[in-house]
């Protein structure tokens, strides 16, 4: 814009009104944060209305820019530039702001409100998707067309998503893989909750962005020239860009501008009243648009469609190269024809196999089949067998479909968050299982919005042997078996493994875990025993018992061996036995209860459920009589075979607790 144009009088009164729609939202709802939507309004303001390549009208458009809110606490910031700029969110969805059933939750929730590109709220978070995004950007560049996937991704962010150490993980990847289409807006303003950030936070963040390998500009953040400038520079420079826009909570506040007053409450009436004066407006009224910013702000639908016509004109242009046709065919979600049909089957013979190995080998069959299926590790590609070997790694300014983390799990789990975004796309990730600790945050938010990536969890319990406790998780089954949303699938042997990638693959409603053994396991004979592809229904009868039903034995993953010994043993001494194999308490619990009661009957009470794990939560199989084989305290530094037997995962320990119920 010129800068004749920036100083007409609708500007400056389109930014008021994304101001005071914001403050009158918190203040009806008494609840939220007022100071930062004030102070970011020219930036959101310049960003919507000139920079970003969007459409109101279509939101979910493939040649989109995306824009993400990563200070999620400034909510009514995007829903204020949602309404003006003609999203499908009323003047009455932004009075319901916090409300039951509104599309204004306190923070931007992904699905729930149209023109939000993910959830935000847990500070961070949105700066380490964005790279994720930027990444998809860069990949169906370079895979599909670079003409139709130049998109760019827009975040504004605040201090503390700058502070949280996730952040910074995702930028010094970001900078290394030179993510030319990553702009951060950084909210300079000074304030956190507590008070001033000189009481924690004094470091030069344009410094850190500088060693990270980005492009840093300075600006003050009501210099609309400067701002807009800035942004122009920024998408001409080949690394990813931040602005560090020096701002004003709650500026315009004459008592609360520059104060943690305006952070995280409402700014309270009188002084509401006192800021509309500063701004020329009328006390008395609320949620007001005036006409002329109604129809100022509205050019962007025009502008919007025109920009979408455009893409979907060279789309149409284009959809005889194969790879955009290819990418046609799976950008709505449908998996490919025939996807599973190179997957590996294993038999006896082929011997102990570790299904981390197994995986490995499923995730090459998947590759020829998928051309948008793409992994990666933190670190631990050789460990996690997740590198796809007829693929390159992906190097700066290079995509390709092994993606190296580095040894930053927590941003793994966001970018992979971001990836999972881009239309088309199946990622996966892995580490080691007890790492899930340091990727809590990105897979709740996963499970949360309903995305699918695949994490690839290997070493799965005690039985890694010497690394010892650190290394060894314990309770991570449970904890992670508690987040909603989230299939978790342990498989017990190789062509369980091959089963649980298929139901990952085929689960495109929430994300999907597969927890896998560094050790060898013997494969089940299936032409004496069940099919494994009864782990689709996340439990099944392995092996029936021979004669009446006396008791059930239930393993997952590597104990899976020791209920089939002592079922041996069991029947043998004329007990009837059956072995339950219950890799995934999700799928299990999603049959029907029926189903579910043919694999536990209600009328067998004496059951042993063992699992190289916590035992919390097993109560819900075995019962108030029945007997858990668990872990109740942490592991140990020692050979494999000396944890099992010190901890009772054999088969020994296993028929001891069975017989002292058939007593």
């Amino acid at each position: 814009m010129l800068p004749q144009e920036l100083a007409a009088p609708v500007v400056k009164e389109s930014i008021n009104t994304i101001r005071l729609l914001a403050a009158d939202a918190v203040e009806k709802a008494k609840s939220g944060h007022p100071g930062t939507p004030m102070e970011a309004a020219p930036i959101a303001y310049l960003l919507f209305y000139r920079h970003l390549r969007h459409n109101p009208a279509n939101p979910d458009w493939a040649g989109r820019d995306r824009f993400i809110l990563s200070c999620g606490h400034a909510s009514t910031l995007i829903y204020s530039m949602l309404h003006l700029t003609g999203y499908d969110l009323s003047l009455d969805d932004i009075r319901n702001f916090r409300q039951a059933g509104s599309k204004t939750a306190g923070h931007p929730e992904f699905g729930h409100t149209p023109g939000v590109e993910t959830t935000t709220g847990p500070l961070g978070q949105g700066v380490a998707v964005a790279v994720g995004m930027a990444m998809g950007s860069q990949f169906l560049s370079d895979q599909v067309d670079a003409e139709l996937f130049n998109y760019r991704t827009w975040v504004i962010c605040s201090d503390g998503d700058l502070m949280e150490g996730v952040s910074a993980e995702a930028a010094s990847l970001a900078g290394h893989l030179q993510l030319g289409q990553l702009n951060y807006l950084y909210l300079d303003n000074k304030i956190t909750i507590e008070g001033d950030t000189s009481l924690a936070f004094t470091e030069d963040v344009g410094a850190r962005y500088l060693a990270y390998g980005w492009h840093v500009q300075r600006v003050e953040g009501e210099n609309l020239a400067e701002i807009d400038a800035a942004m122009e520079c920024a998408k001409n420079d080949p690394r990813p860009s931040l602005i560090i826009a020096r701002t004003h909570i709650g500026i315009g506040a004459p008592n609360k501008q520059d104060t943690a007053g305006a952070h995280g409450a409402p700014l309270g009436a009188d002084e509401l009243a006192l800021t509309k004066q500063a701004y020329g407006r009328d006390p008395q009224q609320s949620f007001v648009v005036p006409t002329e910013v109604e129809a100022h702000m509205n050019l962007c639908l025009q502008r919007g469609a025109d920009l979408e016509k455009t893409w979907q004109n060279q789309l149409a242009a284009k959809k005889s190269i194969p790879s955009v046709a290819d990418w046609l065919t799976v950008a709505d979600g449908e998996l490919p024809a025939s996807w599973g049909s190179e997957l590996p089957e294993f038999s006896p013979e082929d011997g102990a196999k570790a299904t981390r190995q197994v995986s490995g080998a499923a995730i090459q069959a998947l590759a020829k089949k998928i051309p948008l299926l793409l992994g990666g590790s933190a670190d631990l590609a050789p460990s996690n067998n997740t590198e796809i070997k007829s693929a390159d790694s992906w190097l700066p300014g290079k995509s390709d479909r092994n993606i190296h983390y580095g040894i930053r799990e927590h941003a793994m789990g966001s970018i992979l968050n971001g990836l999972t975004h881009t239309p088309g796309v199946i990622p996966f990730a892995g580490t080691f299982f007890v790492f899930a600790d340091y990727m809590r945050p990105p897979i709740r938010l996963a499970a949360m919005m309903g995305l699918a990536p695949i994490y690839v969890m290997t070493h799965d319990s005690i039985g890694l042997g010497e690394d010892g406790p650190t290394h060894q998780p314990v309770e991570h089954l449970a904890s992670l078996r508690a987040m909603p949303n989230l299939t978790v699938i342990r498989p017990g042997d190789a062509n369980e493994t091959v089963e649980a990638w298929k139901a990952a693959i085929a689960n495109r409603q929430g994300p999907t875990m597969l927890v896998l053994t560094r050790q060898g396991l013997p494969t089940v004979d299936r032409k004496t025993f069940a099919p494994a592809s009864g782990l689709q229904q996340g439990g099944y009868v392995l092996a029936a018992e021979e004669g009446d039903l006396q008791l059930i034995l239930i393993a997952t993953g590597s104990e899976v061996q020791h209920a089939m010994a002592a079922r041996e043993t069991l029947q043998a001494e004329g007990v009837g036995t059956r072995v339950v194999s219950l890799p995934s308490w999700e799928l299990f619990e999603a049959q029907d209860q029926s189903y579910r009661d043919e694999v536990l009957p209600p009328s067998c009470s004496k059951r042993v459920a063992i699992e190289a794990g916590s035992t919390f939560g097993w109560e819900r199989y075995v019962g108030n009589t029945g007997k858990i084989v668990g872990m109740t305290s942490y592991g140990a530094s020692a050979p494999i075979a000396e944890l099992m037997e010190k901890f009772g995962f054999t088969a020994e320990n296993l028929l001891a607790e069975a017989r002292k119920l058939l007593v």
